[in-house]
């Protein structure tokens, strides 16, 4: 009986995504303008997504949305302050109005007040630090929700921390928005699974970003390295790359019956 001839090697499946492993997605990513933002937003590119840089630095969001332009990228960039709800229906309709859908959020704008006494952290700050922390993945489900609903699904990627796991001493009240976020993401997961729309966190360890000082609370020498990477058993601070190969993970289609997870991106810290 005849059978028909395999297609030759170099032949491309048929289910084989056109570019990358996010083809055409639409992706917001808030904080996009530096850090681990700044390294998700490439990666996303670089895997077919068209994605949306947020950020209260209007100059940085540009900068990060010209540079995946220039590579034939779609990119836009959304001046905005995660605190303020009339800022997030604004990135949203910017976004719909630019690309017609929304695929996944990820926030990940996040602030910290610098490691020190815990009764030493004003008042102000510690309520600023539970609006950028903890209020802005509230705003983002007010004003992603329902998109989400229209289209049938989509995810939401929340960056936490291993603070919210294995809290450090000096950061209690950053340690406490970021169980805050942990906590919110399996509610958000199980609350909105009926509506398709999946949820999932990202616990980096201490990483070289803009907020390494902040997080030591002594200068960035050799020496104080050393204390911090003693805790971490493979030995070396966390990468933005680590961050962003892991939120490409939870965006990636493949990944459709995760939700609920909370991934540390720590070296071993956590264990």
């Amino acid at each position: 009986m005849s059978q028909t001839p395999p297609p030759p090697a170099s032949a491309p499946r048929s289910d084989a995504p056109s570019s990358g492993r996010l083809p055409s997605l639409v992706a917001i990513v808030t904080g996009g303008g530096s850090g681990f933002g700044e390294a998700i937003a490439h990666t996303f590119h670089r895997e077919g997504a068209k994605v949306v840089i947020a950020d209260r630095n209007a100059a940085a969001a540009e900068r990060v949305a010209a540079a995946l332009r220039s590579t034939g990228g779609e990119a836009l960039a959304v001046p905005m302050d995660v605190t303020v709800s009339a800022d997030f229906a604004r990135l949203v309709d910017e976004t719909l109005k630019r690309f017609g859908r929304i695929d996944v959020i990820v926030n990940n704008a996040g602030i910290s007040h610098a490691n020190q006494p815990m009764l030493s952290v004003p008042e102000a700050e510690f309520d600023r630090l539970y609006q950028v922390n903890v209020k802005s993945i509230y705003l983002s489900a007010i004003h992603g929700v329902p998109v989400f609903r229209r289209q049938g699904g989509g995810a939401f990627i929340n960056i936490g921390s291993t603070a919210g796991v294995r809290p450090r001493p000096g950061l209690s009240w950053y340690n406490g928005t970021k169980g805050a976020v942990v906590l919110l993401t399996k509610s958000l997961a199980v609350e909105l699974a009926p509506d398709k729309i999946r949820a999932n966190c990202i616990n980096p360890v201490i990483a070289e970003t803009p907020l390494l000082t902040t997080f030591m609370g002594v200068p960035d020498t050799p020496e104080n390295r050393a204390r911090f990477l003693a805790t971490i058993p493979l030995g070396r601070l966390c990468q933005p790359a680590d961050v962003a190969n892991a939120a490409l993970f939870f965006a990636d289609p493949a990944s459709s019956f995760v939700t609920g997870s909370c991934l540390e991106v720590d070296g071993g810290r956590c264990i």
